[in-house]
């Protein structure tokens, strides 16, 4: 197999093994026999466990980021902005492989280098809605950052109570009841009530 598709392979499941387990109770035993690999294979592309869980949540953050970039970047109607961007957070929690555990349940997060990949989601998704806030509302940086990284931890924290709660109501239910609120709360901060 190439080196390429023997990464990705790898990376598949040690995110099965690592969502199932978490970072402490895995190992790369389990890893190896989950890919069908020898240990000394597993090793030949990450050099121990932590390297492998820092990659898997490179990919995992990249995912979530380039996702709420491109929802910003789908309309100019702020209201379906936020619509938009609430639906990324709640998709990425009810994606099937479960790799928001890494993100958002890690842990491992005592660790500095997973701790930094895990909030660079919340730093780096604010800071783009930020500019949103800031260029429509003319609100100071401080401000705009703040009722940004609220927005995120709006999003993260309900997406995932929902999941939790068993799914009684639908996830695109959800992601709007939640965007319903949001936009309440925030459209009270732009210079127009239209955008």
């Amino acid at each position: 197999m190439p080196r390429r598709e023997r990464r990705v392979q790898l990376l598949e499941s040690a995110l099965e093994v690592f969502v199932a387990q978490g970072y402490h109770a895995a190992a790369m035993d389990d890893i190896a026999d989950r890919a069908g690999v020898s240990k000394p294979v597993l090793y030949q592309h990450f050099p121990g466990k932590l390297d492998l869980y820092l990659a898997l949540l490179d990919t995992s953050c990249d995912l979530i980021i380039d996702n709420c970039r491109e929802a910003l970047a789908s309309t100019n109607d702020n209201r379906d902005r936020v619509a938009a961007t609430m639906k990324v957070f709640y998709s990425y929690v009810a994606s099937e492989e479960g790799a928001f555990r890494l993100v958002f349940e890690s842990d491992l997060t005592s660790e500095p280098d997973v701790r930094e990949r895990v909030d660079r989601v919340t730093t780096e998704c604010a800071s783009m809605i930020a500019d949103v806030i800031r260029t429509d509302t003319g609100l100071p940086d401080e401000a705009s950052e703040l009722l940004a990284v609220s927005l995120v931890g709006m999003a993260q924290v309900s997406a995932r109570f929902w999941l939790a709660g068993g799914g009684q109501i639908t996830q695109d239910d959800a992601a709007a009841l939640i965007a319903g609120l949001a936009w309440r709360g925030i459209r009270g901060y732009p210079m127009t009530d239209d955008h």
